[in-house]
């Protein structure tokens, strides 16, 4: 165990953001905090890129990506054909998006390199926050390597009409304006709550490539298991078949970032990193499912549930009363689609259906998140505590108009924690910070994950794995 924490994710000058001059203190700073590395719970856990500077990292995933191209068939891009290297916002955020941006510069090369073209696009998907891709082009210099190319794209863009064997759905059609596309995205495991690891890589098809129709029918029409059917079937139609070339993947795990995948086939590709996904998160999920009990802090420059420690979400821990890689669980306590059950702080339906948020977080601290997600169901649910200007913000937000109603403001992050500790009985604290590699957390919390971790560890190896994986008809082998 270490004696001191793991550095927090640096914060980001945004206009989703407080002005970093005005982040006074960070959770990890507090006293009695240390941080706990996934790699001294886990030691099979897959090793991490480990380097001391970020050119080094820079290098490293470059190397890797082209030795991954090397492998992958790009015949299909003649000379002068356009191409457009499709991209999420979300990428960018992954232990401080360079490795994601790197990655993604060295496809345009290799393109550029072995197709004889100069016609290559970027074209960077968002959600909600429009402006988001936008900050992260011009953070990462994104235009200028792509010569003036690199776009945004929302999902209020105008559509183009993807048949699919479900019916027509809608994508984006700066998307797909080229005569080729190149998918670059990550398998981090994100909003398993939707996606419970099927399908986790067709993602973006229904998502950051389409319009909010076809995103509304994911959140809100599907649901939970069914949502990312959208994704495939966009995929598999004619229309995206006839422009795809390859899929490139950046590797994460809770341990950091592993490296880079390419193919031609994303549905192989997909299988694989379903297999990994199960057991590289699959043991810290279940770890943190284990606690208790806990003052949560999140301090992070994203909106509320896709704050992270140890490589998984808030959004996660949130749902951790059910195992959320469990196809036989119906519904998580989370997600868009059950949001819509909460006009209020109870559920319009009461049952084994609506499973309630983890009983284990006594308390939320807000000192550092994004506006720009609609979250006022968090303050609902669990009582919270806003720090100095990060509650005017919240207050001030759009998304958010009635957040602070249920919400108190404090105007010191430590007194807000220590306050909460106080009155939730309990000394032990986690924050989602998204330190790189794991997660800090107070001494108590820190002892306990310890102790837990070696029964977590041969209860997902010998019970669930098993299970999770024959659920998704993949060999155990």
């Amino acid at each position: 165990m270490r004696d001191q924490t793991l550095a927090p994710t640096e914060p980001r000058a945004s206009y989703y953001n407080i002005d970093p001059k005005a982040l006074q203190t960070r959770a990890a700073d507090l006293p009695g905090m240390r941080g706990v590395r996934i790699a001294d719970l886990f030691p099979d856990s897959p090793r991490a890129i480990t380097t001391e500077s970020p050119d080094a990292i820079r290098e490293k995933v470059k190397a890797d990506t082209l030795a991954q191209l090397a492998n992958v068939d790009l015949s299909k891009i003649q000379p002068g054909d356009s191409v457009n290297v499709l991209a999420s916002h979300h990428g960018f955020s992954i232990f401080g998006g360079e490795a994601y941006a790197e990655m993604i510069r060295t496809v345009r090369d290799e393109v550029q390199h072995r197709c004889k073209t100069q016609n290559i696009r970027l074209c960077v998907g968002v959600g909600m926050r429009f402006r988001e891709a936008e900050e992260y082009i011009k953070k990462f210099e994104l235009d200028q390597y792509f010569k003036g190319k690199a776009n945004s794209i929302c999902p209020v863009d105008e559509g183009v009409p993807i048949t699919t064997e479900i019916g027509t759905l809608y994508g984006i059609r700066r998307a797909y304006s080229a005569k080729w596309v190149i998918h670059t995205h990550n398998n981090d495991v994100r909003e398993l709550h939707y996606h419970r690891q099927i399908g986790r890589l067709f993602k973006p098809f229904a998502m950051s490539y389409a319009t909010i129709e076809t995103r509304s029918s994911y959140h809100q029409s599907m649901g939970p298991r069914a949502s990312n059917m959208l994704a495939r079937m966009i995929f598999e139609s004619s229309y995206v078949q006839s422009k795809f070339v390859c899929s490139v993947i950046l590797q994460v795990a809770p341990t950091g970032t592993i490296g880079v995948s390419a193919r031609n086939d994303l549905r192989e590709q997909d299988v694989e990193f379903a297999k990994l996904n199960l057991g590289w998160y699959g043991k810290i999920i279940t770890l943190l499912s284990k606690v208790k009990e806990a003052v949560l802090v999140i301090d992070y420059p994203g909106p509320f549930p896709y704050t992270t420690a140890g490589g998984i979400l808030f959004g996660n821990f949130l749902n951790a009363t059910v195992d959320e890689f469990d196809l036989d669980v119906s519904f998580t306590p989370f997600n868009r689609y059950m949001d819509m059950l909460y006009p209020g702080q109870t559920p319009l339906y009461n049952g084994d259906l609506v499973p309630p948020p983890n009983p284990a977080i006594k308390a939320l601290v807000i000192n550092y998140c994004s506006k720009g997600y609609p979250g006022t169901f968090f303050a609902q649910q669990l009582p919270t505590l806003v720090v100095g200007a990060q509650a005017e913000l919240i207050a001030n937000d759009e998304q958010n108009t009635t957040f602070m109603n249920y919400a108190l403001k404090v105007d010191d992050l430590e007194r807000g924690v220590n306050f909460a500790t106080r009155f939730a009985k309990t000394p032990n604290v986690m924050i989602f910070d998204g330190a790189v590699g794991g997660i800090n957390v107070s001494e108590p919390l820190a002892e306990e994950l310890h102790r837990m971790a070696p029964a977590v560890s041969e209860e997902v190896d010998n019970v669930l794995m098993p299970r999770w994986l024959k659920q998704r008809g993949i060999s155990i082998l």
